[in-house]
């Protein structure tokens, strides 16, 4: 599989969304701001954000939603590798936030939930339905770390409310191609899990009561995952795993690696493109998007820009 550079130097890139005009846009936690990436490598700033944005869709009116974590400090491993830490001295909270792309305006849509702060807001995706799911990661300092969540909400600022808790770094977050089963990457502990969906904002109830879902997979040995996307066949494609790359798991368990040379923290993939076979894969250490030919089409999401 041949990787092509499209950008660099971005500020730790990640959830990317591909635009109907070619372009993808990208948040960067590190600088606070949601950028487009044009397909000749152009950047053009679309909004300040501020905090720590982490994950972005494409919602039902056309708008950019943003999960903000409400900031990370960072520091240099290597002069093409950035580190996370722990939340700045400035943070406040995370917000659920929207932009319109027109404009730039840019509107916290949410930053509480239940009578509590939202901690960590990370990845979301939209249902068929017009609302979506996000995680919760939370926030660690040297001492202590947050148990995150899974969290379901509309855009008309209508409903918030905890789904699903108890979770080690609930990550990435996607939907299977029937919309019958929501997936959730958990990054401590390098586990995929499944959980089923009866109505919009509803799971099931887990196998176990101690288990957020369906146990897909564990990863082997300390390995950390990151954000995902779903294949139109059902595969989970994973950022993250050994080496850096992305981990394309079967709902059934089994799972393979992909290997992006050179990289060290590679955090998600979108699909698109007329065949939906072109990958958008954000290496989040080194500040690099990358495209690549998949060897299988991506799922199309409910809403694209």
């Amino acid at each position: 599989m041949n990787f092509e550079l499209v950008a660099e130097g971005l500020g730790f890139p990640e959830g990317p969304v591909l635009l109907s005009d070619g372009s993808v846009l990208v948040v960067e936690i590190r600088t606070g701001r949601l950028t487009k990436v044009m397909p000749d490598g152009a950047k053009q700033i679309v909004a300040e954000l501020g905090g720590g944005p982490n994950g972005a869709a494409v919602g039902p009116d056309g708008a950019v939603y943003v999960c903000n974590n409400g900031g990370l400090t960072f520091f240099d491993a290597a002069p093409d590798l950035a580190i996370p830490g722990h939340a700045p001295e400035d943070y406040r909270c995370g917000s659920i936030q929207r932009v319109d792309l027109q404009s730039g305006e840019v509107v916290t849509l949410y930053d509480s939930c239940d009578g509590r702060p939202l901690r960590g807001p990370n990845d979301l995706v939209f249902d068929g339905q017009g609302g979506f799911w996000f995680s919760d990661y939370g926030k660690a300092d040297d001492w202590t770390a947050d148990r995150g969540w899974v969290v379901y909400a509309r855009i008309d600022g209508s409903l918030i409310r905890r789904v699903r808790g108890g979770m080690l770094g609930p990550n990435g977050v996607g939907l299977s191609p029937d919309g019958k089963t929501l997936y959730v990457a958990e990054t401590q502990t390098g586990r995929l899990w499944a959980m089923d969906v009866v109505e919009p904002g509803v799971l099931g109830p887990p196998p176990l009561p101690w288990a957020p879902g369906r146990l897909i997979a564990t990863l082997p040995g300390h390995q950390m995952i990151d954000s995902l996307a779903v294949e139109a066949g059902g595969n989970v494609c994973v950022a993250g795993g050994p080496d850096g790359g992305v981990t394309v798991f079967d709902p059934d368990g089994s799972h393979e690696h992909v290997r992006l040379p050179g990289e060290v923290i590679v955090t998600n993939i979108c699909f698109g493109g007329p065949d939906m076979c072109d990958a958008w894969i954000t290496a989040s250490g080194s500040g690099r998007l990358y495209r690549t030919r998949w060897p299988r089409p991506g799922l199309r999401l409910a809403y694209n820009g």
